[in-house]
């Protein structure tokens, strides 16, 4: 975990924005001692938020297996695909 001062912050943005870019993970800024609020590169935030949708988007297949949904084996799904390739000529 990377902290670091709002003084920093403010008086230093480029050594900020390159650790950033370097470490790809937030970095913790403090004011007066405490947490305050949590900066990070667009590109590690766009990671993040990904995973993120990602992950829910598994939770909710879970769910629905959990749930007794009807569920595809892996070998029907790739006979599925290969009978959509071969129609559509690929």
């Amino acid at each position: 975990m990377i902290i670091k001062s709002s003084t920093t912050l403010r008086n230093d943005y480029g050594k900020i924005s390159t650790l950033a870019h370097e470490v790809e993970e937030p970095i913790y800024i403090t004011k007066n001692g405490e947490g305050d609020i949590v900066v990070m590169s667009i590109e590690a935030f766009e990671k993040r938020e990904q995973l993120l949708r990602l992950k829910a988007k598994l939770a909710m297949a879970e769910q629905s297996r959990l749930s007794g949904e009807p569920t595809v084996s892996l070998e029907d799904a790739k006979k599925r695909l290969e009978e959509k390739y071969r129609n559509a000529g690929v």
